[in-house]
């Protein structure tokens, strides 16, 4: 009987913090917890990180489209106070002309610059 309690190994180092902590009821608890919230749950850390980068991609986009507001009511307001830029930016967008004047309307050929070069 002797010979078969020696023969019977104490438990290692390993096994015994195994056995304390990671089979822990809260240790276990803990960790289902966790892995719940940073994969499964509705507001999860990487749901979470993915909106944070669609708010930093509309930040941006609205930042681009301040500047463009800004630029455009800047040349909105030297037109309306300037009269010859008005003039100006009606006869090159839209080929308005004064009365018994002709405007010559010059389109490149992009075929002869191929050639060219």
């Amino acid at each position: 009987m002797k010979e078969l309690i020696k023969e019977i190994k104490p438990k290692s180092a390993t096994f015994k913090f195994i056995q304390k902590y990671v089979l822990n009821k809260y240790f276990v608890t803990i960790f289902l917890f966790l892995v719940w919230m940073v994969f499964f749950d509705n507001t999860s850390f990487l749901v979470v990180n993915e909106l944070n980068g669609e708010i930093n991609k509309y930040e941006e986009q609205l930042a681009y489209y301040k500047s463009e507001y800004q630029k455009n009511d800047e040349f909105y307001k030297k037109l309306m106070n300037n009269k010859s830029e008005k003039e100006k930016f009606a006869r090159e967008n839209y080929f308005m002309k004064k009365p018994n004047e002709e405007i010559f309307i010059l389109v490149v050929d992009s075929t002869n610059l191929k050639r060219a070069k």
